[in-house]
């Protein structure tokens, strides 16, 4: 498939689940909370899509995070049905989709280091490593601080927000399980990585 054909594809998807996620959710003030930043991400690669084009993979990470973000803004983190089921049916002390979301945005490691190839002078190198897993997790930090604000509101829709589950140390969980997606795609995924930066430069399908 045509690299063009196969982002727009990617594209029509993420609509497709951002349509679905906007008809009756829990709450329309968690789904835009929860919503809100992936349709910022999505509208700014659209904007820049033409100056800095990344490689299929990294648009594949991006919609597959954007999506999960769209599925836990229409259910709401702590309720969504198959981690209902889950925790329903293996004795879970809670719903772990929020847990399951946060090891997923390790991958995000993959689109900062591209964007740090492209767009730095940094050589591909261990430095190169540690540079994107601190970004990733600094990101991941920075959530959680906004997570953190929005519990200091008291209602119903900030607490839905943070989606702690009565679990004190959430955030930590939350910013540890995304370093060690961060750690388990350096490890399993960047020589991959570099392979379609090398076809994406040949100007090959990547």
């Amino acid at each position: 498939m045509n690299k063009n054909k196969f982002h727009l594809t990617l594209l029509l998807i993420v609509i497709a689940f951002f349509i679905w996620s906007a008809i009756k959710p829990a709450g329309y003030g968690i789904w835009f909370l929860e919503v809100g930043p992936s349709v910022i991400v999505v509208l700014v690669l659209l904007y820049f899509y033409n100056k800095v084009r990344l490689t299929s993979f990294s648009y594949s990470i991006i919609a597959l995070l954007t999506i999960l973000t769209f599925i836990g803004g229409h259910f709401t983190y702590d309720d969504v049905p198959l981690f209902d089921w889950l925790q329903d049916n293996y004795d879970m002390k809670r719903n772990h989709y929020d847990r399951f979301g946060h090891f997923i945005k390790g991958l995000s490691f993959i689109v900062i280091r591209e964007i740090l190839i492209l767009k730095t002078s940094l050589p591909i190198s261990k430095w190169l490593q540690f540079i994107a897993i601190s970004i990733t997790l600094a990101m991941s930090a920075f959530y959680e601080i906004i997570e953190w604000l929005a519990g200091k509101v008291s209602d119903r829709t900030s607490k839905n927000f943070m989606g702690a589950q009565g679990d004190i140390w959430d955030a930590q969980w939350d910013m540890s399980l995304t370093l060690l997606g961060a750690i388990l795609t350096l490890l399993l995924l960047t020589r991959w990585h570099n392979h379609l930066l090398n076809q994406s430069k040949n100007n090959e399908w990547s």
